[in-house]
């Protein structure tokens, strides 16, 4: 399973909230021995970027990890609005 977690950063704060989510992803990928990816929208909105923080080939289960580790780093604190949070499983096709 991947997650998806998709949330607005005030574009003012996006420095700080770079540090935070690199900190909460290498975090993550040593202890759980997960890969991660961090993505923005190329377009800003009344002074916000949308950010998407992206976890690979992860354990059911694993959006409590995320959000209490996003917690702890602070990244939550940050986003503007609630952090969304979607499952997506690999399309299988039937031969």
């Amino acid at each position: 399973m991947d997650i998806y977690v998709y949330y607005s950063i005030r574009t003012d704060d996006a420095a700080l909230a770079r540090q935070r989510v690199d900190s909460l992803q290498q975090r993550l990928n040593a202890g759980y021995d997960i890969r991660s990816q961090l993505r923005r929208r190329p377009e800003e909105k009344n002074g916000l970027q949308t950010w998407m923080e992206i976890y690979l080939a992860v354990p059911t289960g694993f959006e409590d990890v995320i959000e209490r580790a996003a917690a702890e780093e602070g990244v939550t604190a940050m986003a503007q609005g609630h952090r969304h949070v979607e499952q997506f499983v690999e399309v299988t096709v039937c031969a």
